[in-house]
């Protein structure tokens, strides 16, 4: 009898020893790192797609010097916001640090509007929209903006599933218990003068 005792004993250690670990998972004791590599997937993935655009941007210039030489203005305001861009040394906590987010979506809006201009003066130039050289920069350039938009939309929706998961429990308990360090990841956001509802007149 004692030894049927101790072999029933023995089989329930046995089963709560590789039934708890299976609840541990089930119980989400996983998101939070799973979230937090998907969302810093995602920002790399942004970080491609900056640099992709900053790329183009050498080739894109020299084309429209060719034709608009005396555009220095906007071809100065272009170099200068890339030089800024690229020189930006992005800190390891930027994701949750709000002020370095905020200055790195600042200086590549600041570049985003420079090109904005840029494009805008080259449709003064009939020549040079017709060169075909720039045409292929013109086209690689959407794209990289729209590779850049979807981008930041996935970063967006990686980082709201990990800020949710800190928040909200079971999650919250195990930040508490076994994520200490975890930290909400900050997100893009729209500049206020793009918001701005644009006066109509007549």
């Amino acid at each position: 009898m004692t030894l049927m005792i101790k072999k029933l004993s023995d089989f329930l250690k046995m089963m709560i020893v590789l039934l708890v670990p299976l609840g541990l998972v089930g119980c989400g004791i996983n998101n939070i790192p799973t979230f937090e590599e998907q969302a810093k997937a995602s920002w790399s993935n942004v970080l491609n797609q900056y640099q992709r655009r900053s790329d183009l941007i050498p080739n894109l210039i020299e084309t429209v010097k060719g034709f608009a030489a005396h555009e220095k203005k906007v071809l100065t305001e272009v170099v200068e916001a890339r030089g800024k861009a690229t020189s930006f040394q992005i800190p390891k906590d930027i994701l949750t640090n709000p002020q370095s987010f905020e200055q790195f979506q600042k200086i590549q809006g600041s570049l985003s509007g420079a090109l904005g201009r840029l494009l805008a003066v080259v449709e003064r130039y009939p020549e040079l929209k017709s060169s075909q050289n720039f045409l292929t920069l013109q086209t690689q350039l959407e794209g990289t903006e729209n590779r850049i938009a979807v981008a930041r939309g996935d970063y967006i929706q990686s980082v709201k599933h990990y800020n949710t998961e800190l928040k909200t429990i079971p999650g919250r308990w195990w930040r508490s218990l076994v994520y200490p360090d975890s930290e909400p990841m900050e997100v893009f956001t729209v500049e206020a003068e793009k918001t701005k509802v644009p006066e109509v007149k007549f």
